[in-house]
């Protein structure tokens, strides 16, 4: 069974998210701050995370992505906000952020899930 850390600050989006995953065969980790973030990265090893972008601070999720990758993570990271797309960044793979899909919120279901399902079959950088 997957792991799964949910890195948001809202509640209620963990709790859905939480109940869509663990619902389809996932084992569902959270965390709401960014300290909380790197002690569960640390504690549960998971094999992808999702991350919201804007947390107690606005780029809280950009700072986690280049923390993970710097410490040597090699788990695909989705994020996930509310942020338009129409803003002009350009997020994912060889971009500002390292991260291997962006979503915006809301999100379908079925749409997470195939993020999720693609991410987790994708051959990793590091191997």
């Amino acid at each position: 069974m997957p792991t799964i850390a949910l890195i948001d600050d809202d509640p209620d989006i963990v709790e859905a998210n939480r109940l869509l995953l663990e619902a389809n065969g996932y084992y569902v980790v959270s965390a709401g701050t960014v300290d909380e973030a790197i002690d569960l990265i640390r504690e549960e090893h998971p094999d992808l995370v999702i991350l919201d972008v804007m947390m107690q601070e606005a780029d809280d999720g950009f700072y986690l992505a280049n923390r993970f990758r710097r410490s040597g993570y090699d788990f695909p990271i989705i994020m996930l906000t509310c942020l338009s797309r129409s803003i002009g960044m350009h997020l994912g793979e060889s971009a500002l952020v390292p991260i291997d899909d962006f979503l915006e919120k809301p999100v379908p279901p079925s749409q997470l899930l195939d993020a999720i399902d693609t991410q987790l079959r994708a051959p990793r950088r590091g191997t």
